[in-house]
């Protein structure tokens, strides 16, 4: 199968800026433009040819992979997949239950038929296509505002994906590349089946906890190791007892050799979203506003949720995905606030969009650029008139189970009376065996008193807004008062049978036949009900929030081209903000002064464990690997120059959220590390990039390798990957 993978277009000047000086340290890279930067990449020590790394059908780039929203990387023959304990945190979750806690215990499966199956809708994507269409996504829309113009736009997507999901097994999106200047299709091989083979006990995955979240010095064996599935006739299946290990074209192979400081080292995943080419006011907004708000919020989901299932182990257990996510979450909210204030960023970030405007004026096109840019200035001001409301109903949403699933199934019931091409996304033919799984799943992750003093507390929040920012539709559903609150969901969840899986399920089916769907528009079930009446309210915001993203759509190209042009005269470097698509980051192996007499050595050892070992959780050093340490059998994966064993390493490599379990490779390409943090430092990198305090923050695979040889083993596994007993 031909795989091909276009250069920027020259009739747009987005890589102009490549070739001017940078830190070998900053920018998320396409494959595509690392043949461009190849002197800067030999310059900082990689051994191989930058034209390799461009092509997806090509190691080391296809061994690469999305791993359940995050990033992974084959390391056998046999679909072996390396990812973080975090990223597969959901998948050991799933598999837990009281007498059998996988989390707490770990997991290795003897073989092949010990392996555990994911939740249904957990997956494995495999990047073999990315091709520049954004005349074809433009097309359309040329002369059209708003809505009109998103509707344009995400027509020619969901045509574009569709003709590209022809091909078996693919799954297919657009990336928006540079703010609807440049868009690219992303082609994706999607395996299904996905299995849990090898997951350490979460006092070694998750050492330290959220004590240690974004801090260094770190010591977590942060892996897990999945395999992939797929039918006999090897194309992609559903999770069957029958399928087989699916044969990736290539995997990386894990490094035998010692690493130091100063060593080359580059990184390829699948980083989330940076926002370091937005507006001034959009920086501001994010330090005077959304941070603060975000961390508040956060909190009290937290708390709420421990509080309610605390004296309840299966629903702690249930929970336990969802409380570790939020804490994260939380965590990296409030170092990037620390972060952005403490580079002052909303003043750096103004000061520099004055400059750019002020050369700006000296151009040709000034005016209407100009215009443009103060267009979508005021969609963003409209935006904070609504933004409290619209965080907590989103919240409500995505953080609930039964009451998601409820909105899901009456949202896909509205969807499928039109043609499949013009359904939301999410809701297309496409998607509905995700959405099975997520219905399926439902169960593991919900306790009813859980989710209601969850929804107890959105809801209050929600009520205490001002009335202009209330909606109809809710208050009718929840009440205005805390008393109607309780009354009403108390109700709620008494009269729902959505709590049983074949009740989700028929639902589902209901909303995808004519007959079913006149059931739904009355139902007995009362989430159901609830569900349905709120569906004006929240299809009536969805116009709003998509007309606000296509005048937004329209307008930002403005900004970005001011922006790179700017930038480029300055001979400053151009790379697009990361947005879920591949990308490549390098650098070294490097140490840190993150203050006034502080230095972080850039390796960590076994004897860190030891240290912090309280015999307390997150402190909580499990017996065998006490043991192990004091044995001091650590072979040839010992650091020769501190005479024991590695656990993790920091290097100054350009990551974000999405970048976890993203393969760190040596300078000949082989896999040295498996990315999982950033260092407190450096939270606030996603908006902007201080090359001072930078990091990122990896487990040692020597680490893992000895984890693997001598304190849980799993020889058969070592042997899979290559790699000696040792």
């Amino acid at each position: 199968m031909r795989r091909r993978l276009l250069s920027l277009s020259v009739s747009i000047p987005l890589a102009l800026g490549l070739n001017s000086a940078a830190h070998a340290d900053e920018g998320m890279w396409m494959p595509s433009q690392l043949p461009d930067i190849a002197s800067q990449l030999k310059a900082a020590g990689f051994r191989g040819n930058a034209r390799d790394l461009a092509e997806l059908a090509k190691p080391p780039m296809n061994a690469v992979v999305k791993v359940g929203g995050a990033s992974g990387a084959f390391v056998s023959k046999d679909g072996l997949v390396l990812t973080n304990h975090h990223v597969a945190f959901g998948v050991i979750q799933y598999n837990s239950k009281p007498g059998r806690d996988l989390i707490q215990d770990g997991y290795i499966a003897a073989d092949r038929a010990a392996e555990l199956p994911a939740n249904p809708d957990y997956r494995v994507l495999v990047t073999t296509g990315f091709d520049r269409i954004t005349d074809r996504i433009l097309a359309n829309a040329t002369g059209k505002q708003g809505r009109a113009y998103f509707d344009a736009v995400d027509a020619a997507t969901k045509a574009a994906v569709a003709e590209c999901e022809r091909e078996p097994g693919a799954r297919c999106s657009v990336a928006n590349m540079y703010y609807g200047t440049d868009f690219y299709l992303v082609r994706q091989l999607e395996l299904r089946d996905v299995r849990l083979v090898y997951a350490p006990p979460n006092a070694i995955g998750n050492y330290g906890g959220e004590v240690d979240n974004f801090v260094w010095p770190r010591h977590a064996g942060d892996f897990t190791l999945l395999r992939a599935y797929v039918g006999k006739d090897g194309k992609p299946a559903d999770y069957s007892p029958d399928n087989v290990p699916y044969v990736p074209p290539a995997h990386l192979q894990v490094s035998t050799r010692n690493v130091k400081e100063g060593d080359f080292a580059m990184l390829a995943g699948y980083p989330g979203v940076t926002f370091r080419h937005r507006m001034a006011s959009e920086f501001a907004n994010q330090i005077d506003w959304q941070l603060p708000s975000r961390v508040a919020v956060y909190q009290d989901m937290i708390d709420v949720i421990e509080g309610t299932a605390a004296k309840d182990e299966a629903a702690r257990v249930a929970y336990a995905s969802q409380v570790r996510s939020l804490k994260n979450n939380l965590k990296r909210a409030q170092g990037e606030l620390d972060g952005l204030r403490r580079s002052d960023a909303a003043r750096v970030r103004r000061e520099d969009e004055t400059a750019m405007f002020a050369w700006l004026d000296k151009q040709a096109d000034a005016a209407a650029t100009r215009a443009d840019i103060a267009a979508a200035q005021a969609v963003l001001d409209a935006g904070v008139a609504t933004r409290d409301r619209d965080q907590l109903v989103g919240l409500i949403q995505s953080q609930t189970q039964l009451l998601r699933a409820a909105i899901t199934v009456q949202r896909l019931a509205n969807e499928r009376t039109k043609p499949d091409a013009q359904r939301e996304t999410g809701y297309q033919q496409r998607d509905e065996v995700l959405i099975t799984g997520q219905l399926k799943q439902a169960q593991r992750r919900y306790a009813p008193q859980v989710e209601k003093a969850l929804l107890t507390e959105l809801l209050t929040q929600y009520q205490a807004l001002p009335p202009a920012q209330h909606v109809a539709e809710l208050d009718s559903v929840f009440g205005t008062t805390s008393a109607q609150l309780k009354q009403k969901l108390d109700a709620m969840y008494a009269g729902t049978q959505l709590n049983e899986e074949a009740n989700r399920l028929a639902a589902m089916q209901s909303a995808m036949h004519a007959d079913g769907r006149a059931t739904l528009a009355a139902p007995k079930d009362t989430l159901l009900k609830a569900a349905g009446a709120l569906m004006p309210a929240l299809l009536r915001l969805d116009e709003e929030a998509k007309t606000s993203a296509g005048e937004l759509l329209r307008l930002r190209p403005a900004y970005m081209r001011a922006l790179i042009d700017f930038r480029k005269s300055q001979g400053r470097a151009v790379y697009p903000d990361a947005n879920s698509t591949l990308r490549v980051s390098y650098g070294r192996i490097s140490a840190m002064d993150p203050r006034d007499g502080v230095h972080y050595r850039p390796l960590t050892t076994v004897q860190g464990i030891v240290e912090k070992h309280t015999g307390v959780e997150p402190f909580d050093a499990p017996k065998p690997l006490l043991d192990a340490i004091a044995k001091g059998d650590f072979g040839t994966t010992a650091e020769p120059s501190l005479g024991t064993q590695t656990v993790d390493f920091l290097t100054n490599l350009d990551t974000t959220g999405g970048n976890s379990g993203s393969p760190v490779l040596d300078a000949q390409g082989k896999l040295i590390g498996l990315n999982f943090d950033s260092n407190w430092e450096a939270v606030s990198a996603s908006w902007m990039f201080d090359p001072r305090f930078k990091r990122a923050i990896h487990v040692d695979m020597r680490y893992m390798r000895w984890l693997l040889s001598k304190v849980y083993p799993a020889p058969h596994l070592l042997k899979e990957m290559n790699l000696p007993a040792e």
